[in-house]
């Protein structure tokens, strides 16, 4: 089985622990993206994930591919060129106190890419999935119409295509949003969504639900997942439901519809680490799940089970696998040391 994720990777530049800017005159340097996490969740899987995007040939650019590498994911469609790797900045919170993410990401290879640089047909060619973000189109009108190429020729080859919303109103306004996503969802199979995305991209909200206030509503949830399903013929629509006690405290589960079945999982509590990446290793537990052909109710157990064992691991990618998920998803989550 083969999936393709296309998107920015970008360098990770964070201070140490749970200090804030400067407090520390250090700053770790590692390298995270909706998409290559994605990726490297499923290469953890034992998944042939190939991850296309386009980096400068300098230093930064090759180390953002070692990063890659390293986890095994394929790389040999990454686009070499232009000026620059994005940068974001990240101050993790605690407590009371929430994470700030600062981007510095403009006029990034990436973002300046020519659409002619993806030979979508060639790339596709022998995969069985394409999945992208709505962070990629919101990069500027050029990733819209990467994106759309890409969806198209998924289309023509027969490959399954998903795409988590992930509405980032740094990046874009919600004008934009919809217009691009209502365009590049007429391509999708399967939709990965949150409490606040569908809000923002699509104008669609669960009736009862207070995501600040800690406050869900799961019948609010279902018909989000149905009114998407509706609007769009996604075959299936996947939901994280994040109840946001603090910045270090989360209450965690999904929901999947299948068409006919609202499967929930179970809710587990997280006492966090870093919870960057945290949607991105649910979308990776999905796509797993799926093209390992799980039931409704063992597909969203496995993603959610998978996604809160990432809120452990520092960085943007999830090093954990499919025994460590599954293990969790059965009923253990003790955490006792393993010996």
């Amino acid at each position: 089985m083969r999936v393709v994720t296309f998107g920015e990777i970008m360098l990770r530049l964070a201070p140490n622990g749970y200090y804030r800017f400067f407090q520390d005159d250090q700053l770790q340097a590692t390298f995270g993206g909706g998409e290559a996490n994605v990726a490297v969740s499923l290469a953890n899987y034992g998944i042939d994930a190939s991850y296309v995007t386009k980096l400068p040939t300098h230093a930064i650019g090759q180390a953002a591919v070692n990063a890659l590498r390293y986890f095994g994911v394929d790389t040999k469609d990454i686009v070499r060129g232009g000026d620059r790797v994005g940068i974001y900045y990240l101050e993790k919170g605690a407590s009371q106190r929430g994470s700030v993410c600062i981007y510095d990401r403009a006029h990034s290879a990436i973002q300046e890419a020519d659409p002619k640089d993806f030979d979508w047909e060639k790339i596709l060619a022998g995969a069985d999935w394409f999945h992208f973000t709505g962070i990629t189109p919101a990069l500027g009108p050029n990733m819209v119409e990467a994106c759309k190429d890409a969806c198209i020729a998924a289309h023509k080859l027969g490959v399954k295509v998903s795409c988590d919303l992930n509405y980032r109103g740094k990046l874009w306004t919600r004008d934009e949003a919809r217009a691009a996503m209502t365009d590049l969802c007429q391509y999708v199979d399967v939709c990965i969504s949150n409490e606040e995305d569908a809000k923002d991209v699509f104008g669609i909200e669960a009736e009862g639900t207070d995501i600040y206030g800690g406050k869900l509503n799961q019948e609010g949830y279902k018909s989000v997942a149905k009114q998407l399903k509706d609007k769009f013929g996604f075959e299936k629509v996947a939901i994280t439901l994040r109840t946001s006690i603090s910045a270090s405290d989360n209450d965690w589960a999904g929901m999947l519809f299948d068409g006919e079945n609202y499967c929930f999982s179970k809710s587990y509590h997280l006492h966090i680490v870093d919870r960057v990446g945290g949607g991105d290793s649910f979308g990776g537990g999905l796509i797993y799940s799926l093209l390992n052909g799980y039931d409704t109710q063992k597909a969203i157990d496995f993603a959610v089970a998978a996604s809160a064992l990432k809120h452990s691991v520092e960085g943007d990618f999830n090093r954990v696998s499919v025994s460590e998920v599954e293990k969790l998803a059965g009923g253990d989550a003790s955490g006792r040391v393993q010996r």
